[in-house]
């Protein structure tokens, strides 16, 4: 049954995405606790950073794992396999790349977000960290995909649980006990993607695993194909990123560091609601992939309605969960008692929780698009959303109504894209395909 299936690996892997996004929510925690404004503040100046690894990631992941899964629902093992080598290759190179840039550019990667000589040495000692450990995120991200596209969702939310509890529990023990700083958070965030790894490998022990390398010459032609399909989920993550530098900037104008401080709170707290609707999107893209592989134009439109009535319902019941319980969460990373960050963060939650309703139908629009091949239509979106709109929207409306302008760009934001992908879906929806 085509429901029960979905519910399967929608909840697996929303579980899962959920454990995933609390790699940074601990981060924020413990560091809060143990360093403060200046701490919290160095941390979100950072995870820029940890946003264009992770976008790395997901591109490579989620292009080889759609490719994967229609060319498995079509039975063809060889091409399977060089998908999954091509995947293997461009993950080494991204991570080559980030680690050179690591250990030369930290400091001047750190001033060039926005770092003062306050948190200069905190941010910088977390960027080295973070991009030390780049080729566990990346290879973490493949294996994912891989495996909960080889039917096995519920070893690939295992992987991922556990390696984000390890990542809490990590996350305490070097910044207390061993007062380790920022280095022990950064660490313990990137010891998590390697335990999530161990936990997974043993799928490929089993019979059921159905990838492996393979020595290929056609490496470069699957490597440009998986990386159009991957490219809406680089915008659509790398855009977070962007959009965090620029409302840092912008509010370091208007706020100051604890204003900054104050918005690493709320960016924290969306990136948790935002793996929800990951958590969806990535969870019914091997049943829309596969279901396009075998021609099933019904399945695809049961799917892609279910994911969208799932994202719509989650979105409304987090926001109303954050709206009534703000103060008290907000209290958690305000280990100083701020009343200004408190202030500043209580109203900017909810105005920029507003957009999540709508965000959640773009984010899973997206993929069904990408599941079905249809890569511009997920890359207009996601361009749309993640740059041309919000970016020129923020400056706008941070110049006529200040730090409220700053957190209303992102709703209105998501408004005006999802008419344009309401219009798009329309298409996926009365079953205009073409193969």
């Amino acid at each position: 049954m085509l429901l029960k299936r979905f519910l399967k690996y929608t909840s697996l892997n929303v579980i899962g995405m959920i454990g995933v996004s609390c790699y940074i929510l601990a981060d924020t925690f413990f560091i809060a606790a143990g360093l403060g404004a200046d701490g919290l503040a160095a941390l979100n100046l950072a995870i820029p950073v940890y946003g264009l690894i992770n976008s790395t990631a997901l591109m490579i992941a989620i292009g080889a794992g759609t490719a994967f899964a229609v060319e498995r629902a079509k039975r063809n093992q060889q091409k399977s396999n060089e998908i999954f080598t091509c995947g293997v290759l461009l993950a080494l190179l991204f991570a080559a790349i980030y680690i050179l840039a690591g250990l030369f550019f930290s400091e001047k990667i750190a001033l060039l977000l926005g770092a003062n000589q306050d948190i200069l040495a905190l941010t910088t000692t977390y960027l080295k960290t973070m991009l030390f450990f780049s080729p566990a995120f990346l290879m973490n991200q493949l294996l994912i995909a891989f495996i909960r596209n080889d039917k096995n969702p519920g070893l690939s939310m295992a992987g991922m649980l556990i390696g984000s509890f390890s990542n809490i529990i990590l996350d305490y023990v070097f910044i207390f006990p061993l007062k380790m700083g920022m280095f022990g958070a950064a660490f313990a965030t990137g010891l998590a993607p390697l335990i999530s790894m161990a936990v997974m490998s043993q799928h490929f022990f089993k019979k059921q695993n159905t990838f492996q390398l393979l020595k290929t010459g056609r490496v470069l032609k699957r490597g440009l194909f998986v990386l159009l399909l991957g490219v809406s989920s680089f915008v659509t993550e790398i855009a977070s990123s962007i959009v965090i530098v620029v409302f840092n900037f912008l509010i370091l104008g208007l706020a100051g560091n604890t204003g900054v401080a104050a918005y690493g709170i709320i960016a924290n707290l969306s990136l948790v609601v935002t793996s929800i609707f990951t958590g969806i999107a990535q969870g019914v893209q091997p049943l829309i992939s596969s279901a396009y592989g075998k021609k099933e134009i019904s399945d695809i439109k049961k799917s892609a309605a279910y994911a969208l009535f799932m994202a719509f319902i989650l979105a409304l019941v987090s926001v109303f969960f954050v709206a009534v319980f703000r103060e008290g969460i907000i209290a958690l990373f305000n280990s100083e008692g701020n009343q200004k960050l408190a202030s500043i963060a209580s109203r900017g939650i909810l105005l920029y929780f507003t957009a999540f309703p709508f965000a959640g139908i773009n984010i899973v629009a997206v993929s069904i698009f990408n599941s079905v091949t249809k890569a511009r239509a997920a890359f207009l979106l996601s361009l749309l959303r993640g740059m041309l709109v919000i970016i020129p929207l923020s400056f706008l409306l941070a110049g006529a109504f200040g730090l409220t302008g700053v957190w209303l760009a992102f709703p209105v934001t998501e408004v005006l894209t999802v008419l344009i992908a309401a219009a798009l879906l329309l298409g996926i929806l009365r079953g205009k395909i073409r193969y």
